[in-house]
């Protein structure tokens, strides 16, 4: 049966409904780092920008579930309500910098604004604090960056910049949208580095969006595994590398390039995340298992909590 509260969505088109979150139900604690990892079009992002409602209403709409934050269904708080949530208890950091700051707007100006909402403070204590911020997230002359145009900077530093806005307000939990996809690796680095560090500052709760298993074994302490809309996988990121149990997990594993390895091509995942419209009958991930069986296309396999306290949803599990 599905979980207690599980989160369910959809997305009404012209094509029919979209079941793009079915069932989904994790959490994270205080001061922690999950990790929500799968290939793209496997529902992360969508799950993620659930929490704060997001989604555009209509045409996605929440059709079961709670979004539980400190005991509060925020599926039921009412808007004004809920905006105060919105970038002051929970904020949100995306993966594209440069189409998330209002290009006409200076960058300090935009977390000036922030505070000014959040918070009863006057102008000027607000923009103290944003250069401070700004400062704090590691960009050089923060009293100059404060004055500049998105355009003026760097990817790397527009990140920075998105990260200074998430947490100007001392947010309980921080949500990250793929947010090194669009640096180059060594910014990648950096950016990662610095969410570790303010983490142990802040004592903040991060949520780490990704398609990349590499990304969360750096700083997640669990990570949740999505295919095709659910959590086929959950396990607390040592036991996930070491021991995989979900075939999908192994071939993520699988698709990380090894240097200890002298192979001559990387391994992938045959197949892709089927269309949501018309998700395969059974297990969701059959088409592309090496494992599947008659009972994997005739049943979908539920959650289920293993002897070492990992989830998995597997028939055939390891």
């Amino acid at each position: 049966g599905r979980v207690p509260h599980a989160l369910l969505l959809e997305i009404f088109t012209d094509k029919g409904v979209v079941k793009a979150v079915d069932g989904v139900s994790w959490s994270v604690e205080r001061g922690e780092t999950v990790g929500l990892v799968g290939e793209s079009g496997c529902g992360k992002s969508v799950t993620a920008l659930s929490v704060l409602r997001l989604i555009s209403e209509p045409p996605g709409k929440i059709v079961g579930g709670r979004i539980l934050f400190r005991n509060e269904d925020l599926t039921e708080l009412p808007l004004r309500e809920l905006r105060d949530v919105r970038g002051k208890k929970i904020s949100m950091v995306f993966q594209e910098p440069g189409t998330s700051l209002n290009p006409v707007y200076r960058v300090g100006e935009q977390i000036v604004e922030s505070v000014l909402y959040h918070e009863d403070t006057d102008y000027e204590e607000a923009a103290r604090r944003a250069v401070e911020m700004l400062d704090r997230v590691g960009i050089p002359r923060p009293a100059d960056a404060f004055e500049r145009y998105p355009h003026e900077l760097s990817g790397g530093m527009k990140q920075r910049v998105m990260i200074a806005m998430a947490l100007v307000c001392r947010p309980d939990l921080v949500i990250c949208d793929e947010p090194t996809t669009a640096l180059d690796v060594t910014v990648q680095a950096q950016i990662l580095d610095l969410l570790v560090e303010l983490q142990k500052e802040f004592g903040m709760a991060v949520v780490l969006i990704t398609h990349n298993l590499g990304i969360v074994a750096e700083i997640a302490r669990r990570a949740v595994v999505m295919y095709a809309g659910k959590i086929v996988e959950a396990a607390p990121i040592e036991d996930l590398f070491r021991r995989p149990s979900h075939p999908y997990t192994v071939g993520l594993l699988r698709s990380i390039p090894d240097l200890n390895v002298g192979r001559k091509y990387l391994q992938t995942i045959p197949g892709n995340v089927p269309d949501p419209k018309m998700w395969p009958p059974g297990c969701r991930f059959h088409p592309r298992c090496d494992r599947a069986t008659e009972k994997c296309r005739s049943s979908e396999p539920p959650l289920e909590e293993t002897e070492d306290g990992r989830q998995v949803a597997c028939w055939n599990r390891h």
